[in-house]
C-alpha cells in the first residue's frame, strides 16, 4: 500500500489552535465500520453506545513541559523539543539550530542552564543537562508545553492544564493521547456507574508521532520508539471483560499500540519496555473491540491505523463527512468512536 493511499483534503481553518471551553463540550463522529453508517453526537453520548460489562482502557502519561529555548556560544538560536527522557540527566531530543550541532556543543538555556550535546541517535541528539535537579522538576520550571507544530501560536498557561488529560499521571509525554482530553472526572464517574469497568495503562508518546513518514510504501517505514507499561492488572480486566461478555474499549491510538504490543505473542501478557508496532490494514487485532479517538493527520501512521480498525474507504468516508459537517481537527480538536453495530464483534 501507498502512503498516498492514505490522503485526504483538510481545508485549514478545520485545524483546532485552542480548546473549547469545557472538555466534554467535543462532538463525536460515531462510525459503525459493519456498514460505513456515521451519526453526528455531542461526546457526551459516548455513554449510550457503552454498555455495563465494557472496559474502558486510558493513557495515564502526563506530557512533560518539553519544548526549551536557548542559544549556542556563537549567539545563534536553538529551540530544543525533547523525545524523552533516557535516565540521569540525559534525553534524546529534536533540535533546531541555523547549523547542525557539534559534539560536546553546550547550549545555554532560558535561565542559563548548560546543555550539552554528547552524542547522536538517528535525527535526535542525545543531551545531557547540568546540575543535579530531577530532570522532570527543571522541565516544570523552564520548558514550555510542547503544542503540535500545526497549532501555529505559543504555549500559554493555559495549555499546562488543558494538554494533559484528567487521569494524567506518570510524567514522560512530549505529546499528549488527546482522544482522554475530552473526559473530565463527572463524565468518568458517569460511565462508572452505567457498569463500565475503566482500567489504566501507561504509554510515553514521542514527538517522533508528528514526524512525516518518509517512504512510499507502508511495508518500507520503521516506525519511532515509545516506551509503554500494560500491568498484569489491565490483563486481568481484559480477560474479566471476556468472561462477561464485554468489550474493550481502547480511548485513544496510544493505548490500542499498548495493548496489541502486550499481545504480539497471542496472549494479552504484562509488558514493560519499547515498541515499534506498526498497525496498518491488514493488522489482525488481538484485543481490542472498538476505538475513541480524535481526527488525524492526512497520510499518518495514525490514519493507517484506525483503517486497519474500520477500513479504509469507511475512515476516508468518514473523514469526509467531518469536513463537511466543520468538525474541529487533530489533538485540539472533536473526537470518532469507532465502534462495531449492535453485535460489537471484534473487528
Amino acid at each position: 500500500m501507498q502512503v498516498s493511499d492514505f490522503n485526504y483534503e483538510l481545508p485549514e481553518d478545520l485545524i483546532a489552535s485552542e480548546p473549547l471551553p469545557n472538555r466534554t463540550d467535543s462532538r463525536l463522529l460515531v462510525l459503525d465500520p459493519d456498514t460505513g453508517g456515521v451519526s453526528d453526537r455531542q461526546f457526551p453520548a459516548i455513554r449510550e453506545y457503552l454498555r455495563p460489562g465494557d472496559l474502558l482502557v486510558v493513557n495515564d502519561t502526563r506530557v512533560l513541559p518539553a519544548r526549551l529555548y536557548g542559544h549556542k556560544a556563537t549567539g545563534g538560536h536553538v529551540e530544543i523539543l525533547l523525545e524523552r527522557l533516557t535516565g540521569g540527566r540525559e534525553a534524546l531530543a529534536q533540535v533546531r539550530a541555523n547549523k547542525s550541532l557539534t559534539l560536546s556543543a553546550v547550549i545555554t538555556l532560558e535561565g542559563g542552564l548548560a546543555v550539552e550535546v554528547v552524542g547522536r541517535e538517528g535525527d535526535f541528539y542525545r543531551l545531557r543537562f547540568a546540575g543535579d535537579e530531577p530532570l522532570p522538576a527543571l522541565l516544570e520550571r523552564h520548558g514550555h508545553m510542547p503544542l503540535p507544530p500545526y497549532i501555529k501560536r505559543e504555549d500559554t498557561p493555559a495549555d499546562r492544564q488543558r494538554y494533559q488529560t484528567v487521569f494524567a499521571d506518570r510524567p514522560g509525554a512530549v505529546a499528549a493521547p488527546t482522544a482522554g482530553l475530552h473526559f473530565d472526572e463527572s463524565l468518568l464517574a458517569a460511565v462508572r456507574g452505567d457498569g463500565v469497568e475503566t482500567a489504566t495503562l501507561t504509554l510515553h508518546v514521542g514527538a517522533g508521532t508528528f514526524q512525516p513518514i518518509r517512504t512510499e510504501t507502508l511495508e518500507n517505514h520503521r516506525m519511532h520508539a515509545e516506551w509503554l507499561s500494560v500491568p498484569d492488572s489491565v490483563c486481568q480486566a481484559v480477560a474479566r471483560t471476556r468472561a462477561r461478555g464485554g468489550r474493550v474499549v481502547a480511548v485513544g491510538t496510544t493505548v490500542v499500540r499498548a495493548l496489541e504490543s502486550a499481545a504480539q505473542t497471542g496472549e494479552l501478557q504484562p509488558f514493560e519496555g519499547e515498541t515499534e508496532i506498526f498497525i496498518y490494514p491488514g493488522f489482525r487485532f488481538q484485543v481490542i473491540d472498538a476505538l475513541v479517538t480524535n481526527f488525524h493527520l492526512p497520510g499518518s501512521t495514525l490514519v493507517m491505523l484506525v483503517s486497519a480498525l474500520a477500513g479504509r474507504e469507511s475512515i476516508l468516508a468518514a473523514y469526509r463527512h467531518a469536513v463537511e459537517a466543520q468538525y474541529r481537527f487533530f489533538s485540539y480538536g472533536d473526537a470518532m468512536l469507532i465502534m462495531a453495530g449492535v453485535g460489537g464483534e471484534r473487528p
